[in-house]
């Protein structure tokens, strides 16, 4: 089934001049790491094809490769390939471009179609794995670059091989690209997990002000003045919730941060059992079973998730 899909998604690929690749707003290191690798991978083994990652640039993954800037309304006859989303509204940078054709290459619960082309694998460890699948397995070029990158993603995604969809195929993955490229990985770490002080202090304050309660649920409410006085950004606890895992007594732990720019909550949810992209996906969010996320500019919904994320951990141990 992969190689037969790999083949079709190569074969696509061959066959546009111009190919747009996008992921998923409010990015993470998988999702930027996929998108930016593939564009360089196609830019290597087609020179004369027009490639372009597009979406909002994050200043804190500048590390990984810069975007392109492009009105993809003007694009015709173009290829759209979408990474690590699972519905369309949630792709950004594509506001007014009708692409020709889609292939969605995706790691999440399928949620909706959006074309003929999808490679959805709930089993991958991350997108950055099925990506670097298809480069190794297709006649897209490699170089230390994209395997780094690539790298950087499954690593994130599974927090260094921690989370539960981490399999022998992930470490089969890696080891490939380990073998195909000059890569140092234990360097590669640092880009990833290298943080100011000011961060240091705010994981101080998130320890120190979670809520706990008797059902095994932890939360907390980040306002907009936390955020100023720490001076990190509105998607900065989204990078440190992994960091909560093996809390004995927590079932789940969800970061409410409240995001002024854009005036709306985000939230971050994780868990050791109980199902929470189903919950997510009431609120208008998503993802997969143990990790999922919601946006919201209701706070009255926050109070609703919470209750529910409680009542999952309360029933939790009877399942």
């Amino acid at each position: 089934m992969e190689k037969t899909i790999i083949r079709k998604i190569a074969k696509t690929i061959k066959k546009y001049d111009t190919i747009i690749i996008a992921r998923h707003i409010s990015p993470d290191p998988d999702a930027i790491c996929s998108q930016i690798a593939l564009r360089d991978s196609i830019r290597l083994t087609y020179p004369s094809k027009s490639v372009y990652a597009v979406g909002v640039n994050v200043a804190k993954f500048k590390q990984y490769g810069t975007l392109d800037k492009i009105d993809v309304a003007k694009e015709k006859n173009a290829l759209l390939i979408t990474l690590d989303v699972p519905n369309f509204y949630r792709v950004d940078g594509v506001e007014g471009f009708h692409p020709k054709e889609i292939i969605k290459i995706d790691h999440h619960p399928f949620e909706e179609t959006f074309d003929k082309t999808e490679w959805i694998d709930e089993s991958a460890s991350s997108t950055c794995q099925l990506i670097a699948n298809l480069i190794l397995e297709s006649n897209l070029k490699l170089n230390d670059s994209i395997a780094s990158n690539l790298f950087l993603g499954i690593v994130s995604d599974s927090d260094r091989f921690l989370l539960s969809y981490t399999t022998i195929d992930t470490f089969k993955t890696v080891s490939t690209l380990l073998e195909r490229s000059n890569i140092n990985f234990i360097k590669l770490y640092e880009k990833l997990y290298e943080r100011p002080i000011n961060e240091i202090k705010f994981h101080g304050y998130l320890s120190n002000n979670l809520t706990v309660t008797e059902n095994g649920l932890a939360y907390v409410k980040i306002s907009a003045d936390v955020i100023k006085e720490y001076n990190v950004d509105a998607s900065t606890a989204s990078n440190m919730i992994n960091d909560f895992n093996y809390i004995k007594g927590i079932y789940v732990w969800t970061f409410i941060t409240y995001d002024e720019k854009n005036e709306l909550y985000k939230v971050n949810i994780r868990s050791r059992g109980p199902i929470i992209n189903e919950i997510a996906t009431k609120y208008h969010g998503g993802g997969h079973k143990y990790a999922s996320g919601v946006r919201t500019p209701k706070e009255e919904e926050i109070d609703l998730l919470i209750k529910d994320l409680d009542e999952a951990c309360k029933n939790y141990p009877k399942e």
